[in-house]
């Protein structure tokens, strides 16, 4: 039986928190086949959200959705496999996206990965043998959306029958770039010109790899420097690297790197953890610096490219996390980690511990991919930059007292509301769809 939102929250002993849970709303965007998304949802330049709900059927393509918030409504743009002109086919289905949208002009750019895997030597892989009649995975693509048209267009198809797992976006100079799964090739693409460069692997054999040989998890969130256009990913070892597409040259910035004791310790060989690797970064124009999260340990640090410096700042992890001294339950760490509106609070989402009778509910020992060890509430945290001052603004419920699971994705709305993806039960069964709370350090009416 589920417990009542008070009373979760009491078990949970957040005392240092906010007087009252934040309550959840649910909409429906009608696919009950929903699951697990990662990144894709973003604010556009219009005040919409824009979201893809993923598919793990490899007949059935993950769907791309529009919500206006001023007309409370949600949109069904189309499905991914459809846009990217595969809908006749009988391939393997375009099942995800797992980036965030960037915009230029009036478009938003995105790339689509695989959602349909393949159980191999105990391993979730690209398929190589499809079902009956279906061709294999024809690779993840980059599409351009026109939110004036409402048109999307297919710009470049993926080497290798591989997957998007990671993208970013200069709009400057209108550069993509790209990580690949599983392999992890770096895909550089001009967008004026329609030129793709693939710039080989990043980190040994990425996650095409063997456990304890050459299996690395890949990076999955870069960030751009706009003063040169260069373009840095992290790997599992703790590497920091950079492409510099004028130069066409990549490196390792040797004088700065992610292993840190404070991290934790980490078999670089192994799945199950993104190692060293940051979980998720972002440029902040203003302090002309990247911040990013280290997943498992939460510790928010800031890289400096100029001065090839990794600084350390606080953890970010929720009040009953801390207080625990254990690593939250998701093997991957959150994605949900943003820049405010303000350009000086940081937004997170991430996790909580539940305790049942005064005892804290333990996970899996461990788990081999990106996944939830154990249930754990979902608690929103801020961070100001300039103060340092820390908030966990308490855990998130939806009004039936149900927890949110599974979230990795943030928008913070110019309408006073975050946005993001999570587990829900509907009907008796759990889909993933879109929810929304109020922003409490909003401003506004």
């Amino acid at each position: 039986m589920r417990k009542t939102t008070a009373a979760a929250d009491r078990e949970e002993r957040s005392g240092a928190t906010s007087s009252a849970p934040i309550t959840a709303r649910i909409y429906d965007s009608g696919f009950e086949d929903a699951h697990d998304t990662y990144n894709a949802l973003s604010e556009g330049s219009d005040g919409n959200i824009y979201y893809v709900l993923s598919s793990q059927q490899y007949d059935a393509g993950g769907r791309f959705y529009v919500y206006n918030p001023r007309e409370d409504d949600i949109r069904l743009i189309g499905d991914l496999t459809e846009l990217c002109g595969e809908g006749q086919g009988q391939a393997i289905a375009q099942g995800k996206s797992h980036v965030a949208f960037y915009e230029s002009g009036d478009k938003l750019y995105f790339s689509t990965h695989v959602g349909y895997y393949e159980l191999i030597d105990g391993m979730d892989r690209l398929p190589q043998h499809p079902p009956p009649g279906y061709e294999r995975y024809p690779g993840g693509h980059i599409l351009a959306y026109d939110m004036s048209s409402n048109e999307t267009t297919v710009l470049a198809t993926m080497p290798d029958g591989e997957g998007v797992v990671s993208m970013v976006m200069d709009p400057l100079r209108e550069h993509i770039f790209c990580i690949t799964w599983p392999a992890g090739n770096f895909i550089f693409y001009r967008v004026k010109t329609g030129r793709l460069l693939n710039k080989g692997r990043v980190n040994a054999s990425g996650e095409k790899g063997m456990p304890g040989d050459d299996f690395r998890s890949l990076c999955r969130s870069l960030f751009i420097d706009p003063r040169d256009g260069r373009v840095y990913y992290s790997t599992a070892e703790g590497d920091i690297c950079c492409y510099d597409a004028v130069a066409d040259r990549m490196w390792s910035v040797g004088e700065a790197d992610l292993k840190k004791d404070y991290f934790g310790q980490y078999d670089y060989r192994q799945p199950g953890s993104m190692s060293y690797n940051w979980r998720k970064i972002f440029w902040h124009p203003e302090h002309q610096v990247a911040y990013g999260i280290h997943g498992n340990s939460g510790y928010l640090f800031s890289f400096d490219p100029a001065l090839k410096q990794v600084q350390l700042h606080d953890r970010l992890t929720s009040v009953p996390s801390q207080r625990s001294g254990m690593f939250d339950q998701f093997s991957y760490g959150y994605l949900g980690f943003t820049l405010g509106p303000d350009q000086e609070t940081i937004y997170y989402l991430t996790g909580g511990p539940v305790y049942e009778n005064g005892r804290l509910l333990r996970g899996a020992a461990s788990v081999t991919k990106g996944a939830a060890r154990g249930v754990e509430n979902l608690h929103l945290v801020t961070y100001h930059l300039l103060s340092g001052h820390y908030t966990d603004h308490g855990p998130v419920f939806y009004e039936n007292g149900e927890r949110p699971l599974y979230v990795n994705s943030i928008a913070v709305a110019g309408d006073g509301n975050i946005y993001t993806l999570a587990r829900i039960n509907r009907n008796g069964k759990q889909v993933t769809d879109l929810i929304r709370f109020r922003n409490p350090l909003f401003a506004g009416t």
